[in-house]
């Protein structure tokens, strides 16, 4: 028995709308599909633009040495590396200083690119570094040499990670990242006194600010200056103790009771300026 006019009229009605929808869904499909291969096919380019930057840092700092670097002794070249102990900043401020007079700039230059390339790519080793500068260097020279290094490759850092990083995590967390740019963006005036807080104290690593301030949306110029300004205590308490680096035995000895109290005092004074900003915006509401 054929069914009523209406019912038929109905039924087709219902069948081009469920044709009409699956066809949206498999567009929508598809749609997504290019997208997660765009977006992987993305991170797979970033990864190695990372390597070549990688590769091309690393080949400069090797010409710098073959080239520009004196005539060094067999055993002298020994020396001539990435301090990972205070033993290995010992033979090597020992060897730096022997041609500091007459190769400054090679020496400063050589310090310089070492330091970023360790800041730009989270390699441990700079805290060596950063005593180091003061058994070579003038005080003043070695504690703006250190804090310039120290925001560039941290900013180096920042960038990288930009391009690498952010669309990991991003991808695989973007709720909490999106509550953590909330936040920034709350305290958005405050940023820069956050910023020299976080460099003097040691309540997070410096690597994990440097990977982590551009997933969250913190500025580049704030997180530069916060990273120049807030190093300068810390860096002033190991500088400090490179002058006698003879006589250190371990980078802890760097830390005294005067050098925590130092530290504390100038982690107050960064956040003041938010003390009275917000009682200030208290009594004006």
């Amino acid at each position: 028995m054929a069914p009523p006019m209406g019912e038929s009229s109905t039924m087709k009605t219902v069948t081009r709308e469920d044709a009409t929808n699956s066809g949206q869904n498999d567009r929508l499909v598809d749609t997504r599909i290019k997208v997660t291969r765009a977006q992987s096919e993305s991170t797979r380019w970033n990864f190695v633009a990372l390597g070549i930057v990688f590769v091309l840092s690393a080949s400069s700092l090797a010409y710098i040495y073959l080239k520009f670097l004196p005539n060094l002794t067999e055993e002298e070249r020994s020396h001539i590396k990435v301090p990972k102990s205070i033993d290995d900043a010992k033979l090597l401020g020992a060897v730096l200083s022997t041609y500091t007079d007459e190769h400054y700039l090679h020496v400063v230059g050589g310090y310089f690119l070492t330091y970023i390339f360790l800041q730009s790519f989270a390699i441990p080793g700079s805290i060596f570094l950063s005593i180091l500068a003061g058994f070579l260097f003038p005080f003043p020279a070695a504690l703006f040499l250190v804090c310039l290094c120290s925001a560039l490759g941290a900013s180096f850092c920042y960038l990288l990670f930009y391009l690498v990083g952010r669309t990991l995590v991003l991808k695989y967390i973007p709720d909490r990242v999106t509550q953590w740019q909330a936040k920034v963006a709350h305290h958005r005036q405050h940023l820069l006194n956050y910023m020299i807080f976080l460099r003097i104290t040691p309540f997070l690593p410096n690597w994990f600010i440097n990977i982590t301030s551009p997933v969250i949306n913190v500025p580049l110029m704030p997180f530069f200056i916060g990273t120049f300004l807030g190093v300068a205590p810390p860096s002033f308490v190991a500088i400090q103790a490179g002058t006698t680096l003879h006589l250190l035995t371990s980078s802890r000895d760097a830390v005294t009771a005067q050098s925590i109290a130092l530290l504390i005092a100038f982690a107050t004074l960064s956040l003041l300026p938010v003390v009275f900003r917000r009682k200030l915006q208290a009594k004006m509401d």
